[in-house]
């Protein structure tokens, strides 16, 4: 067989490891939350764009719930502020919340530019729009941080409509209260928010880690796969720390919603969506349900 052909054989090889996972998740809902390095490197930036379009064409039904720390740390200090930050959450105070919905709304339509230019149609929102996000005030372990929010409730009617009619909707973690005064949401507690209100199948967090470590400075410690509840003992058992805390916190309230899957990627590396959902090995972290049968048989 000719090398040409051999590739060619390859190529069919990854589209029939693909099938079964097409066929399971066909018009089911996956929600992506997108941040990182991921965010600020372009051509990073245009191969999760090019996932995410890749897994709507073929029937899944993504949305796309987006950060913007870095560029609104940026902004920030460009009028003369520090950024400030307790416990992982940026303090935010009436300029610094003035200067994050601006930040977050470019970001938020630049990311419907490229998805459209890819031939998908794709509605940028906040959580504002609709009632999507209502939320209570934030407290960091009793301190006031400013107009950061916790999200108390999602009206996910919007995002039903935009996907019943083949819109890709992308959404800016900024929600409302009761009185409506405008608040900045942590995009990993925003994107854990939705995928329970719309009932998604996965939630998938993009992060600048590769996956879970039982020893962060041992490679050969890697957690390919786990459940809830070995989820919550090395939360509880301390293993693991500093700004993956709350997001495993976020990881295992999500399957105990009711989300079949949650995964931590790695952004920084090309087509990391496409390599997990659609190839048997997988590389980043899935976590999933207690009960789950196939757990020890399938990365479906």
């Amino acid at each position: 067989m000719s090398q040409d052909m051999q590739e060619v054989m390859k190529k069919a090889e990854v589209l029939i490891e693909a099938l079964p996972y097409i066929q399971r998740f066909n018009r089911k809902i996956i929600v992506v939350k997108y941040g990182g390095s991921a965010m600020v490197d372009p051509e990073l930036q245009k191969n999760v764009i090019k996932d995410v379009t890749l897994l709507k064409l073929v029937g899944f039904k993504p949305i796309i719930v987006h950060g913007g720390g870095k560029e609104i740390s940026r902004w920030v200090s460009k009028v003369g502020k520090e950024a400030q930050f307790v416990n992982g959450l940026r303090v935010t105070d009436d300029e610094t919340m003035e200067i994050a919905e601006m930040v977050l709304g470019r970001v938020n339509k630049s990311l419907v530019t490229m998805v459209q230019e890819l031939g998908v149609k794709a509605v940028g929102i906040s959580g504002k729009d609709g009632g999507l996000l209502n939320v209570t005030k934030k407290y960091s372990n009793g301190q006031d941080i400013g107009f950061v929010g916790d999200v108390k409730n999602v009206d996910s009617k919007v995002l039903y409509d935009l996907l019943d009619n083949d819109f890709l909707p992308i959404v800016a973690p900024i929600g409302l209260d009761d009185d409506f005064n405008t608040y900045n949401i942590n995009a990993d507690d925003a994107a854990c928010a939705i995928a329970k209100a719309v009932g998604a199948d996965k939630l998938v967090f993009l992060t600048d880690i590769e996956g879970l470590y039982r020893d962060i400075n041992d490679k050969s410690t890697f957690i390919s796969r786990l459940t809830a509840s070995e989820a919550d003992e090395l939360i509880n058992g301390g293993i693991i720390g500093g700004g993956m805390l709350p997001k495993l916190g976020n990881c295992t309230s999500a399957i105990k919603a009711g989300v079949s899957r949650v995964h931590i990627l790695d952004g920084r590396v090309p087509h990391c969506l496409l390599l997990e959902i659609f190839t048997n090995e997988g590389i980043g972290t899935a976590i999933l349900a207690d009960n789950d049968k196939l757990a020890e048989e399938s990365k479906l």
